[in-house]
């Protein structure tokens, strides 16, 4: 049974010039000039240049009338604007000559619909390289098909991870193609002798092993690194070099010198080449730049107002013609204008937002500079003060979710280097004298601890926590590792050298 009822509802939504300030506030300087950009080259009423005072005949919906006939102006208004609403007439229309063009295309995408472009890059890839190798080899076309899949199974970094066994189901299921194990192990030797060395291994230590065996095997110390690799892979991977050193009965020089031939070896011979083939470094562009002049900060954001935008005099005319005509307009000229209309009010959206995104921008920095004045001073790591978004948000008045928004992805400039800003937000805690002291500047003492220990008996935890302890700062132990795996630092039996 249906029912029919009447319900009010209290709800809050974004408008979507709020939604188009949100998204131009996440995006770096780098990213800002493409979508300005795109939005010219899909508003015709939006152009590059100066704002002219003209436009600002924009900002009202009616003009000053030439004759004293207000009241019959102001009802023909009334009129037109009725008149530029879409009424039932409108969709039942027969005459198709009166369709504009732009009714006759279907757009099933929204406003806030992120169209993400994919990047064609020339050159070959990793798998295409081994393809093209394995070409080149005295395979039947049985051993062919067959290599051609077990390389299409290797992994980005290089490795056969998958069971042979279920490469031969896979080839009888798939490929219609019946083989045993050992005629996939005759085929995988072929492919672990293509470039880069080391692929198609099935574990780390077989990929190391296949690397040091291109080497001179004459060279005594590529001796050695085989010897290790192949029985004392364990005690290698635990840095147990005082164990190898029994059981090799040779010197510690020996040892120093194998071992420097094992870690200059990849231990991801995909990645290597796929990083030198298709990958570029990233290059980081500063959004803000912060002077110290003379004690005086000065926050400026890299290149503002890099393209000048300005609402099209063309459309700007078209309106206000329109507007002053008093004859009667036809269906097609008010669909015209329409159009127009709303591209220029789109137009002047985007440049506002531009104008609230640089104000906001210059806010959230200029507070954050303040905040951790002493670090812009002196550029010290230990002077960070323990920071959150909150603090920022108390003195700037704006949301949590907007500072969020604005350090998201930023970098700024200084005279010590360049920075992201989410690297001055940091938790606090409070050291022996009961001050609060930043997990950043704790992090920077573990830091500098652990670079002037000894590499020969490396610092424990426990040691770790004693030293910061006798520092000032009373720190768990668990604490001290988190920090230390936050800093990608392994452990002190790993971190052990010769």
């Amino acid at each position: 049974m249906l029912d029919q009822r009447l319900q009010q509802k209290l709800l809050q939504k974004l408008s979507p010039q709020q939604i188009q300030l949100i998204k131009l506030l996440e995006i770096p300087t780098m990213e800002l000039e493409q979508r300005i950009k795109k939005e010219l080259e899909e508003n015709p009423a939006l152009e590059e240049g100066e704002t002219e005072d003209d436009t600002e005949v924009l900002d009202n919906d009616e003009t000053e009338p030439e004759n004293n006939d207000e009241e019959e102006i102001s009802q023909e208004d009334e009129n037109l604007k009725k008149e530029d609403e879409f009424s039932f007439e409108d969709y039942i229309e027969d005459d198709d000559s009166e369709t504009p063009y732009y009714n006759l295309t279907v757009n099933n995408y929204s406003k806030n619909d992120e169209v993400k472009e994919v990047i064609f890059a020339n050159g070959q890839t990793f798998h295409e390289s081994l393809l093209s190798q394995i070409q080149l080899r005295f395979l039947s076309p049985k051993q062919t098909k067959i290599a051609e899949y077990i390389i299409g199974n290797i992994d980005e970094d290089g490795y056969l991870r998958r069971d042979l066994m279920a490469i031969v189901d896979d080839l009888a299921f798939l490929q219609n193609i019946e083989t045993r194990k050992d005629e996939l192990e005759e085929v995988l030797k072929t492919i672990q002798q293509l470039d880069p060395p080391g692929i198609g291994a099935r574990n780390l230590q077989e990929c190391l092993l296949f690397q040091i065996l291109r080497k001179d095997e004459k060279n005594p110390s590529v001796k050695i690194a085989i010897t290790i690799l192949n029985d004392y892979f364990e005690e290698f991977t635990k840095k147990h070099y005082t164990q190898i050193l029994k059981k090799l009965s040779i010197t510690e020089d020996e040892l120093k010198k194998a071992v420097d031939e094992i870690i200059h070896l990849s231990p991801k011979p995909g990645n290597t080449f796929s990083d030198s083939q298709t990958k570029n470094p990233n290059q980081i562009t500063p959004d803000f730049i912060v002077e110290n002049n003379d004690g005086k900060l000065f926050v400026s954001l890299n290149s503002p107002n890099a393209t000048q935008l300005k609402v099209s005099p063309a459309y700007a005319s078209m309106i206000q013609d329109y507007q002053s005509n008093k004859k009667k307009k036809e269906k097609r000229e008010k669909e015209a204008i329409s159009f127009a209309r709303q591209k220029v009010d789109s137009a002047k959206w985007f440049i506002d937002a531009l104008q609230q995104r640089q104000n906001t921008l210059i806010l959230t920095m200029n507070a954050i500079a303040n905040y951790q004045y002493e670090f812009f001073k002196h550029g010290d790591e230990t002077f960070i003060k323990p920071m959150i978004l909150k603090d920022i948000a108390d003195i700037t008045g704006l949301d949590i979710s907007t500072i969020s928004r604005v350090a998201n992805s930023k970098y700024v400039q200084t005279q010590f280097g360049i920075y992201s800003l989410k690297y001055f937000f940091s938790e606090s805690m409070q050291n022996d004298a009961g001050e609060e002291v930043s997990t950043r500047e704790i992090k920077q003492i573990l830091q500098d601890e652990i670079g002037k220990e000894n590499k020969s008996n490396p610092l424990t935890d426990e040691e770790l926590t004693e030293v910061l302890l006798t520092r000032g700062y009373p720190i768990a132990r668990r604490t001290i590792a988190k920090y230390r795996e936050q800093l990608n630092i392994p452990v002190g039996r790993l971190r052990k050298e010769l």
